[in-house]
């Protein structure tokens, strides 16, 4: 799977959290706008990544990794406490 399938796929997550926000917790709301920030940052590093030349992309590319790791990490643990 690649960035661009992995963003997506985080997207859709992202965006069925955020209709559901109404019904989060005050801490889970919290903890939400804290990977809103994250998912700023990560579509700043892929419109970066996209750029990049194939040398400086690998460390672009290792910043958007981690990143989408913590994303839907976070989005796991949302979830999972809605469901």
């Amino acid at each position: 799977m690649d960035f661009a399938e992995v963003v997506d796929k985080l997207k859709t997550e992202r965006d069925e959290l955020r209709v559901r926000a109404h019904l989060l917790k005050s801490e889970l709301r919290d903890e939400l706008d804290a990977l809103e920030s994250k998912w700023d940052h990560l579509e700043s590093r892929m419109g970066q990544l996209q750029e990049a030349s194939k040398e400086s992309a690998e460390d672009v590319g290792a910043a958007v990794k981690q990143l989408t790791e913590e994303l839907a990490a976070g989005y796991r643990r949302i979830k999972k406490s809605v469901q």
